[in-house]
């Protein structure tokens, strides 16, 4: 299989126009009435944000209708959501939060027990996943008044607001969030009407709200989010990955409506299969080192994407640059002559190797992505398979942004408690460091978790991840992301 093919356009991307813009329908977004929005996913997305997360369309959803504490803008900066105003006491080990005057969906005012409840609870289910993370030191969430809420952790950990920050943290009642906006369901769309912060009604004072200040929300199919943008029927599409670029060219989209968010996080294969042959050292080494890299680019052609052989993307926290693969400095045939020998060993001990069942999700960014992984693996001895993310299989594909800005946020999602093919020596050193006496012992022990996770290929990284949008120029206020957050009540419709 050659690049060239690897790259050549399926002949039915080049007749999607035509056929989805008979599906596209509704009331063009020209005008003043309320903003049409597309995001990539479907309507469970929405209708069960929580269960669906990270998908685009879920946290959306979350960041659209419901708040935490705190949020992010845009540029990534902490602002202001169901807290006002806050503080930070006692070394790093206190957070304070004066909840600003906020309503439930049914009218109840929001007050710091309901506050407390719940945010104890969402944290001790996000430690689940993330044993190791900021939320490691919490030892309570406490009402101090009825408008006042404490954090208390038993150690000072950095990056808590970050983490407060995650459309995950948005706290819900039965009936719903506190906005900014509240949700009707209208066929296949969701109208979000803003909240009035001083009532909690949509509106408030019993007067209209301007029809430009809703939001027309849809969760479709990336194709066809294109098209209805390209037709004009939507102002807004947000959610698109890798696996969706290739439709952009067939579909005549502006390159100056495509926005590019710069953010860093994962986006590579975690080894989640076991037995005979992922669990030989070699074998993990050999399909990492086996995979050319350079030829990514050409693949997902985007201004400023970089390809990578590390888990981290830069120093960030850690107190010595990353790790760098034993085979980083060797030429590609070079690795590639090694992989083959091991996998030619393997073979020569236990009989053919099984096929390996690759994850990927739907869209022709990933059928590209598996063509180039059939050569390269192939190239070495082995086979793969494509299956769904809801399958069984032996390699996912990881894609997600990095929820807060250290090296424990990137061990812990390819780590034990994510259920990939681990280094035990390398979960104990991160368990050890949320155990730490002081920083200093904390950073050097996550520093040895980071060497032997390197070294232990459980996770082969391919490159940062590709989050864009697209943007109609009768759009102001949208800004690329390095959290590839874009609030809808930040985005306003040009007058021009």
């Amino acid at each position: 299989m050659t690049i060239s093919s690897l790259l050549r356009v399926p002949r039915r991307l080049t007749r999607i126009g035509a056929l989805i813009a008979l599906l596209v329908g509704g009331c063009s977004d020209e005008g003043r009435g309320p903003v049409a929005v597309s995001v990539i996913g479907d309507r469970d997305d929405l209708a069960r944000p929580l269960q669906n997360l990270p998908d685009p369309a879920a946290k959306l959803m979350l960041e659209a209708t419901a708040q935490g504490l705190v949020a992010f803008d845009a540029s990534g900066d902490i602002l202001p959501a169901l807290a006002q105003r806050w503080i930070v006491e006692d070394d790093g080990r206190s957070y304070i939060f004066r909840l600003r005057r906020a309503f439930w969906a049914d009218g109840t005012r929001v007050t710091a027990p309901d506050v407390a409840r719940m945010l104890m609870a969402r944290i001790v289910m996000l430690r689940r996943l993330d044993p190791n993370g900021p939320f490691d030191a919490v030892e309570a969430v406490v009402p101090m008044t009825g408008e006042v809420v404490e954090v208390r952790l038993a150690a000072s950990r950095p990056y808590v607001l970050q983490m407060l920050a995650q459309p995950q943290m948005a706290l819900l009642s039965r009936e719903g969030g506190t906005g900014p906006y509240r949700p009707v369901t209208q066929g296949n769309r969701l109208v979000l009407t803003p909240v009035d912060r001083s009532s909690g009604d949509d509106g408030g004072n019993d007067q209209p709200v301007p029809e430009w200040q809703t939001r027309l929300l849809r969760a479709e199919r990336p194709a066809l989010a294109i098209i209805r943008f390209r037709e004009g029927d939507a102002a807004l599409v947000l959610g698109g990955r890798y696996s969706d670029l290739p439709f952009l060219v067939p579909a005549g989209i502006d390159r100056d409506d495509v926005r590019v968010d710069p953010v860093r996080g994962l986006l590579g294969l975690a080894i989640t299969g076991s037995g005979k042959l992922l669990d030989d050292d070699n074998v993990r080494a050999a399909i990492n080192m086996a995979i050319d890299r350079s030829q990514l680019p050409a693949v997902f052609p985007l201004g400023g994407w970089a390809t990578s052989e590390r888990i981290l993307p830069d120093q960030m926290d850690l107190p010595r640059p990353p790790t760098d693969p034993a085979w980083s400095a060797l030429p590609l045939e070079d690795r590639q002559a090694q992989a083959r020998a091991s996998i030619t060993r393997w073979r020569a001990d236990n009989g053919d190797p099984p096929p390996l069942r690759i994850a990927l999700p739907q869209g022709p960014g990933s059928t590209l992505l598996f063509g180039l992984l059939a050569r390269d693996l192939g190239m070495i001895g082995l086979t793969i398979e494509r299956v769904s993310m809801r399958a069984a299989a032996d390699l996912r594909l990881v894609d997600e942004v990095a929820a807060y800005d250290s090296v424990v946020w990137y061990l812990g999602r390819v780590g034990c408690a994510r259920k990939v093919h681990c280094s035990d020596l390398a979960d104990a050193q991160l368990q050890a460091a949320s155990l730490a006496s002081n920083a200093g012992e904390r950073m050097a022990r996550i520093a040895e978790a980071e060497a032997l996770m390197v070294a232990h290929n459980g996770y082969i990284p391919l490159g940062a991840p590709v989050r864009w949008s697209l943007v109609s120029k009768r759009l102001s206020g949208f800004q690329p992301s390095p959290r590839a957050r874009h609030p809808l009540n930040h985005l306003f419709r040009s007058t021009n």
